[in-house]
């Protein structure tokens, strides 16, 4: 009886290693994906807040210097929302450049995360 051959242990072994790399790689990439996405619907809803509440400190602010109180806070209030809305639309649009690019160029950005995963192990 002899000792298994230390090749074919080895092969064996790193055929173990790389599966459990992959299967880690793909729950990390669905992780980051469902993080993508929520950071992006908050960067909307942010900007959406952030041009009312600037729409309406502004015309709140004229008002208050004009005596004119609802009249100015009211148009800035909606045109805080068009602002808002506008650049909600640009992000969207943003978003969805990028998710044309990336399956436009599939095995190139394949290849890039691959680089970038490496990159990041120290390989």
């Amino acid at each position: 009886m002899s000792d298994p051959d230390p090749t074919q242990q080895m092969k064996a072994l790193e055929a173990k290693i790389a599966a459990v790399k992959a299967a880690r790689e793909q729950t990390t990439a669905h992780q980051e994906e469902h993080y993508s996405q929520a950071n992006l619907a908050w960067r909307m809803v942010t900007e959406m807040v952030a041009g009312l509440g600037i729409g309406f400190g502004i015309g709140y602010g004229l008002d208050a210097l004009f005596g004119t109180l609802p009249w100015m806070m009211v148009l800035f209030t909606v045109l805080g929302l068009v602002a808002g809305v506008r650049v909600m639309i640009r992000s969207a649009a943003e978003i969805q450049e990028k998710q044309l690019a990336l399956q436009a160029g599939g095995q190139v950005a394949d290849q890039g995360t691959e680089i970038e995963k490496r990159d990041r192990d120290g390989d």
